[in-house]
């Protein structure tokens, strides 16, 4: 790309399109099989958990938000309710190109206050080891590390992490870097 990219340049939608959720399935499997190595097994994983999306969305409680740049989408991250005003974050990417711009917290802080908008109680994600930098956003956003296990599910040894956040509303400051609660 010729020119720098900024934030004010991407558009992000909540609304879901034909086609989007097929997309995000692709690109997934592209973008992880590619940077990570992983498997089509992880690409099905995907596959499988956005089905289970669609079959359960409720757009009071659950999310997308769709990150687009010339009409192209280059970033997704999905908010999925689950029993008990308990949330999961999934399927957070964004095109290399366009990471380092802030999109990345920008997209963390409208996940938040949907959070605490729908009165969710808590949050939780898996990820891997290996996504560093997606790990850091999530404990700057007051998500902790609580649960690790080893795993060949995506074609390789890995360790899928668990990361866990408590929502506690009515309070104004927010949560500090180290903790595990998210305060609006």
């Amino acid at each position: 790309m010729s020119t720098r990219i900024t934030i004010n340049d991407i558009t992000i939608r909540t609304e879901l399109k034909p086609g989007d959720l097929g997309y995000v399935i692709h690109r997934h499997g592209k973008l992880y099989g590619d940077e990570y190595d992983y498997g089509v097994s992880f690409e099905a994983y995907v596959a499988s958990g956005i089905f289970e999306f669609y079959k359960t969305y409720n757009p009071e409680l659950d999310r997308v938000w769709i990150c687009e740049h010339n009409q192209s989408i280059i970033g997704f991250l999905l908010l999925m309710h689950r029993e008990n005003k308990v949330a999961q974050l999934r399927y957070f990417y964004l095109e290399s190109a366009y990471r380092g711009i802030g999109l990345g917290k920008k997209l963390m802080s409208l996940y938040m206050d949907f959070l605490v908008k729908c009165g969710y109680t808590s949050s939780y994600l898996w990820t891997t080891h290996e996504l560093v930098s997606a790990a850091s956003l999530y404990v700057r956003h007051g998500f902790k590390l609580t649960e690790e296990k080893e795993s060949t599910s995506f074609g390789k040894a890995l360790r899928e992490q668990r990361y866990d956040l408590t929502v506690q509303p009515n309070i104004s400051n927010p949560a500090p870097q180290n903790t595990k609660s998210y305060i609006p």
